[in-house]
């Protein structure tokens, strides 16, 4: 009973082997039990270790087959950090180890140099454009600024420029209206007299007094007499800054006298208007002169309670002082002169006073007159109820230089009148002086716009500036009002044609700016901001008249020192970017065709300096299109082959479309390629033959793309760029280890074409089933080509990609 219970046993046992062995999904494992206890401790320990995820993990990825505990000891062997550490030593003996450090350390060497290079232009580039972006916000700050800056500022760049864009802005139509267009007809007419040196031709504030008549606008008409009357002084000095011609004694005097006359002949023609509406009240009959003037609008003016306090009687039916005030008033000491000997010999020490004032107004008395009338004026006239005699003494023996009189200067006029009246240039009691720096500080900053009203009335204010000599705070406060900007921008160019207006000694101040070295309150006008601000709305529509606006900062300076005018012409080729109108074009002879800036030529403004100037900031905005047409006007044909070599090395092996780049860079070789055959320049020769290979080369690449392949090795052969022949490979490698960059960037895909050419040829062949003498030939020859080929690509000192080492491996093999 035993044996048969082992017997069976031991058949299930073999019955269950077969079946395991036979099971082709499970691995068979041969463990015995110890081995099995082992592992089961094993891989306790480790889930106690590294807890359930791991064996989860294992899990998950053995199901896919694969063995994380392999792949952690692989990870654990690889480290990045000896990738970039200095390599170590070796003996000097271990020549193969050395060439291996070396090669090594080169390219170690090189990655890091690469790497800094990236970061440096990296960090370069986002400066500049965090500077262009201030620089642009400063523009705008500067621009907005309305009232004077407190000290001087000194900027260090010019302003940027708006981004060109991808395309050209053409010029269209223009945007000058009626007023703006009469203006700019008067500069054009004006600069063409400049450009012909005419020596006497008719003042600038002329002219455009002249064009203000036509607008029909009172107010205008009268700032241009204002600025006609001030203007009418001696000649200044060209080199002389006007501020501080300004501050001359004599000059001083001129602009005194020019707004007391302009203020008394306005205020004469005043008294006329009124008398001359009622003249039965006036009485003023039909004799001639300022006496009969006074006398009827005297009569008319001081009626009734006006008339009381009134002293020292009166002269043909008018109170005296009066009369003697508004004679002087109307400009005519004459006949002030008149009335004091009509009214009695009392007044005697006082005519010799007005006789000595006559004889120099701006002079203050002598001593001994000076002392007499300031002890009548302290003894007898200060406490006078007549107002108009008080107003006399002051005006012609400054007695007293704080009184307002506002009983008798009751409008702006009157005040500033008075104010002029009294400014001497040497006076006995220099504490009690009035001096011209006195007025102008007191009209600009004690009373200021707010006093005068200034936006409520602009023309009150403009004129107790301009009659104070103070045209700069005048002419920035008329460039804030819309109605009144354009006529600011020429009464400063009219100024600044008379050397008369001060301007800052940078072109990046404020528009109204304070230097300190200036006497007080005077202040400095950035003419280039005023006149680029004004320009910019019709800079692209109307070239011309910029260009023409542009001519007057010819004679200032950029912060680089270079001629504003040229820099002015530059940024506007770059903005319109129609290079032809503004500096023409060359013909195939090489002779350049006339453009809007030519007229402006002379012996400091150079028409090729302008286009060279804009090539090199096309080059440095990445226009190289641009550039190559603008080198070509400023006469550097070596600057316009190495461009033109840079562009044909990118799009050489392109197809093209058309208009695209590479067709309109085939146009423009032929051109070139032209005036260089004609032209003797020394060029560099590797250069020329850089340039020349390259042109030759889009033909080749015009062939192929046209599958005319014959006529592409023959326009390869010509070029000289690779072997096509054993006889051909010293020379060629010779001459590709000479060859400038740009040339060698094409290498790879003029191989990379004829290797197809040459595949498709061998193609071609093997078509043809008859194999003849000719056609072995030919097979021979493509071998050996490509044999040629190979050993030239390995030859030269230029590493290509690698596709093209492959492909011509590849082409030999199929040779076979």
């Amino acid at each position: 009973m035993a044996d048969d219970d082992f017997s069976k046993l031991l058949q299930q046992a073999e019955q269950l082997t077969t079946e395991i062995e036979g099971n082709e999904d499970l691995p068979r494992v041969e463990r015995s039990l110890g081995q099995v206890l082992e592992a089961s401790h094993e891989l306790y320990s480790r889930v106690i270790q590294s807890g359930s995820n791991d064996i989860q993990a294992h899990l998950l990825f053995g199901s896919k087959g694969i063995d994380l505990q392999q792949i952690s000891q692989k990870l654990e062997t690889l480290s990045s950090k000896r990738t970039f550490e200095p390599l170590q030593p070796i003996a000097d003996s271990d020549i193969e180890s050395f060439l291996k450090n070396e090669r090594e350390n080169a390219i170690l060497s090189l990655i890091d140099e690469v790497n800094k290079n990236s970061l440096q232009t990296t960090e370069d580039q986002k400066w500049e454009h965090m500077l262009s972006e201030w620089n642009k916000e400063k523009i705008k700050l500067m621009n907005a600024m309305i009232g004077p800056s407190q000290n001087w500022l000194d900027l260090k760049r010019a302003p940027e420029t708006p981004s060109i864009a991808d395309t050209p802005k053409k010029f269209g139509h223009s945007m000058l209206d009626s007023i703006e267009a009469a203006y700019a007809r008067q500069v054009q007419q004006y600069n063409k007299l400049v450009f012909q040196g005419a020596k006497s031709r008719t003042a600038l504030h002329q002219k455009f007094a002249q064009v203000a008549d036509e607008f029909n606008d009172p107010k205008v008409k009268e700032m241009w007499e204002i600025i006609k009357t001030m203007s009418n002084i001696p000649a200044l000095v060209r080199d002389e800054d006007p501020l501080k011609a300004r501050g001359n004694p004599t000059i001083q005097q001129c602009l005194i006298a020019q707004g007391k006359k302009y203020l008394e002949k306005r205020y004469k023609q005043y008294m006329s208007d009124v008398v001359r509406s009622n003249p039965a009240a006036a009485m003023r009959g039909g004799e001639p002169g300022t006496f009969p003037l006074v006398r009827g609008f005297v009569g008319l003016r001081l009626q009734g309670q006006s008339a009381q306090g009134l002293t020292d009687g009166v002269i043909d039916d008018r109170p005296l002082w009066p009369m003697v005030y508004y004679c002087l008033r109307s400009g005519d000491a004459s006949a002030a002169l008149h009335c004091l000997r009509k009214a009695g010999r009392e007044h005697e020490e006082f005519i010799a006073a007005l006789e000595e004032h006559m004889r120099n107004p701006e002079k203050a008395l002598s001593e001994k007159l000076q002392t007499a009338i300031n002890f009548q004026y302290r003894i007898q006239v200060r406490n006078s109820t007549d107002p108009y005699k008080r107003a006399v003494y002051c005006i012609v023996g400054c007695c007293d230089v704080t009184d307002e009189h506002t009983e008798v200067a009751k409008t702006a006029d009157d005040y500033l009148w008075l104010k002029l009246s009294i400014i001497k240039t040497k006076s006995t009691n220099e504490s009690e002086s009035f001096s011209y720096s006195d007025l102008q500080k007191l009209i600009l900053e004690e009373y200021g716009e707010t006093h005068y009203h200034a936006y409520e009335k602009p023309l009150v204010y403009f004129q107790v500036l301009t009659l104070t000599g103070q045209f700069e705070p005048a002419i920035e406060f008329l460039s804030r009002i819309p109605r009144y900007q354009v006529h600011g921008v020429h009464m400063a160019l009219a100024l600044h044609d008379g050397y008369m207006l001060g301007t800052p000694r940078n072109v990046q101040a404020p528009l109204l700016s304070v230097d300190t070295d200036d006497p007080i309150p005077l202040r400095r006008l950035n003419l280039a901001r005023l006149l680029l601000l004004y320009v910019r709305k019709f800079e692209l529509t109307d070239p011309s008249d910029a260009l023409h606006y542009y001519y007057f900062l010819r004679n200032l300076k950029d912060p680089s020192g270079k001629n504003l005018f040229m820099c002015c012409c530059s940024e506007l080729a770059l903005e319109s970017r129609d290079y032809e109108l503004i500096f023409g074009r060359m013909d195939l002879t090489g002779i350049r065709s006339t453009g809007l800036v030519d007229q402006f030529n002379n012996s400091h403004i150079d028409t090729k300096v302008i286009a060279l100037n804009v090539a090199e900031e096309l080059v440095n905005k990445g226009l190289f299109e641009d550039a190559i047409t603008m080198y070509d006007i400023a006469g550097n044909l070596e600057r316009v082959l190495e461009l033109f070599c840079i562009l044909l090395a990118q799009v050489v092996n392109s197809g093209g479309g058309a208009g695209g780049l590479r067709e309109r860079l085939s146009v423009l070789a032929e051109q070139v390629s032209k005036r260089l055959r004609s032209t003797d320049a020394n060029l560099p020769g590797s250069l020329v033959e850089a340039y020349t290979k390259l042109c030759k080369l889009m033909n080749f690449f015009d062939q192929f793309h046209s599958d005319n392949y014959e006529g592409a090795l023959e326009s390869l052969r010509e070029c000289e760029l690779v072997p096509l022949s054993t006889s051909e490979l010293d020379a060629r490698v010779s001459g590709a280890r000479a060859a400038r960059g740009e040339l060698l960037r094409c290498l790879p895909a003029v191989l990379r074409a004829v290797c197809t050419i040459l595949v498709a040829q061998r193609q071609k062949l093997r078509g043809n089933h008859i194999a003849t003498h000719t056609t072995n030939q030919q097979v021979e020859w493509l071998r050996e080509q490509a044999e040629v080929l190979n050993t030239f690509a390995g030859n030269i000192a230029y590493r290509m990609p690698g596709d093209t080492y492959s492909q011509l491996a590849q082409m030999q093999i199929l040779m076979h």
